[in-house]
């Protein structure tokens, strides 16, 4: 169902790479809720991707940035702001990627290289996105901006390796520059932990599909989904939400907060 809560909003989605990521999901809700849109992801993702048929479905420009570069993000955002006339009222940060998980490194045993390439692409991109914003004026008063994360930011998971690193950096970018652009334009940056999820990127995780599992039975409204991400962005992205920054907000059915349930009691038992 639809509400027209993003009726006449213009905003970018980093990191729609096929039908089940978050950021997909998070489009066509958007979409859906009245807000014209870009879609962006770095050219290999543009390739290996399916992005151009969400562009179809939500009537997108689909514009490559690799978010390491400056000069890629300052030609994001200007062809944006000239798409859609004028500036943009949300952007939402779906990145992420860990050289050292893909070459399958233990966490005692990163490589260094790998590492800051895996920070620089993962959580530094927020702030080069903001940085960029900020220096050429692009983002409306009163803008909203939602970059993904997970708890291994707070607690380990052992398997999650450098990405936990890589993710409580990026809920650091998300608080320090929100009180900056809140004291400037009232804007709102806030980061989503959201439950694991069956996505692409998700799916790369060593033993993922047995801990959706264990995260199902710990959380007493069970896993959010993709879907459920997706209208909780929307929430952000809306006026409802004008005084709601810089917060780390669990999205992952009350996982955060449970020390242990009867179902993982149960399952223990057995």
């Amino acid at each position: 169902m639809a509400y027209n809560l993003l009726k006449g909003k213009k905003g970018i989605i980093f990191g729609a790479l096929d039908e089940k990521s978050i950021a997909w999901r998070t489009a066509l809700r958007c979409h859906e809720e009245g807000a014209q849109l870009v879609l962006t992801n770095a050219p290999v993702a543009l390739r290996m991707g399916t992005i151009n048929q969400l562009a179809e479905a939500v009537n997108a420009p689909v514009i490559g940035a690799d978010v390491t570069s400056m000069d890629d993000l300052k030609k994001l955002f200007e062809e944006s702001m000239k798409h859609f006339g004028g500036g943009i009222d949300f952007v939402l940060h779906s990145i992420g990627m860990s050289l050292n998980v893909r070459k399958n490194k233990h966490y005692t045993e990163i490589d260094y290289g790998f590492n800051q390439k895996t920070l620089d692409i993962s959580a530094m991109s927020l702030h080069r996105v903001l940085r960029t914003a900020w220096d050429m004026d692009a983002l409306n008063e009163g803008a909203s901006v939602i970059a993904l994360t997970y708890i291994a930011a707070q607690r380990v998971f052992p398997d999650y390796n450098e990405m936990a690193d890589a993710k409580a950096l990026l809920e650091g970018v998300a608080r320090n520059f929100g009180y900056h652009y809140g004291v400037r334009k009232k804007v709102r940056i806030n980061t989503i932990s959201q439950s694991p999820t069956k996505t692409t990127a998700g799916s790369g995780v060593k033993g993922f599909d047995g801990f959706i599992s264990y995260a199902e039975k710990m959380s007493p409204l069970g896993n959010a989904s993709a879907d459920q991400c997706a209208d909780y962005c929307v929430t952000l992205f809306s006026d409802l939400t004008k005084m709601v920054t810089m917060q780390n907000l669990f999205h992952d059915g009350g996982f955060s907060f449970t020390g242990v349930t009867q179902a993982v009691i149960e399952q223990m038992e057995k």
